[in-house]
């Protein structure tokens, strides 16, 4: 039989490796009650170790931020490239996508190549720009009150705009991913922006590298469920891999 110090030892071991655990689960694997597992993590959550929820428990990280596309941009800078160039590959001939704001979005524009004519809808005045300078893209910028920190609009006539355009695909970054919480970002305006684009286009594929997994926003995007493709790197842990596909959603790790 564990110790309370050794059970306490095993589930943060857990948390770290599958950036979430489930209360039945840990039981099973240390041949306890339900009820214990739920006490530890009681005092866990105490020491601030974790975070409770339905059921399971997340690592206690920092509620996210609305920070600059500037500061962003830094950030995990190689696994967007890859992301990126993953990303990249879902645009086909003729086709009519939008791209939403943020870094990692951003970094698809930079090495979009269009295959014959592209259409592109954005809220993103830096990626209007970036992409006014390629040849056989067609720039529709969304209208609305601009948001400096993200340098692009963000209020009702930015959806009033997306009632009159149908795109295959919508290209999303986000600021947390949580198994219990979805998609998130910073901010209810742009989770707001970003349900309206959802409806604008057949599919929603979420950029988003490893570090944002068991972040939370206070704007929700929508569940797990509610997105078609997810494009990630290499540091997804397995835990996170499994509970996305159960949810009927296609993974491509970006090598």
């Amino acid at each position: 039989m564990m110790s309370i110090a050794e059970r306490h030892k095993y589930i943060k071991e857990q948390l770290s490796k599958n950036g979430f655990i489930r209360v039945q689960d840990i039981a099973d694997q240390l041949g306890v009650t339900g009820a214990t597992i739920r006490k530890d993590l009681r005092i866990l959550e105490s020491q601030n170790v974790l975070y409770r929820t339905h059921g399971s428990a997340s690592p206690v990280k920092p509620q996210v931020i609305d920070m600059s596309v500037k500061e962003k941009i830094m950030k995990n800078v190689e696994q967007k490239k890859k992301i990126a160039v993953a990303a990249n590959s879902l645009i086909k001939e003729n086709d009519a996508v939008i791209l939403a704001s943020g870094s990692t979005v951003t970094a698809l524009a930079e090495i979009l190549e269009p295959v014959d004519n592209l259409n592109i809808v954005t809220p993103s005045l830096g990626i209007a720009v970036l992409l006014n300078e390629k040849e056989n893209i067609i720039v529709n910028v969304l209208g609305g009150a601009l948001v400096k920190k993200s340098l692009s609009v963000r209020d009702s006539y930015s959806e009033e705009g997306l009632k009159y355009v149908s795109c295959s695909k919508l290209f999303i970054g986000v600021d947390g991913i949580d198994v219990e919480r979805g998609f998130t970002c910073a901010t209810i305006e742009e989770a707001r922006l970003t349900n309206s684009m959802m409806k604008a286009a057949s599919k929603t594929v979420v950029l988003a590298d490893s570090s944002k997994f068991g972040l939370r926003g206070f704007g929700k995007i929508g569940n797990i469920e509610d997105i078609d493709i997810l494009i990630t790197d290499s540091g997804i842990s397995k835990s996170f891999y499994k509970k996305i596909e159960e949810a009927g959603v296609q993974i491509i790790v970006a090598e």
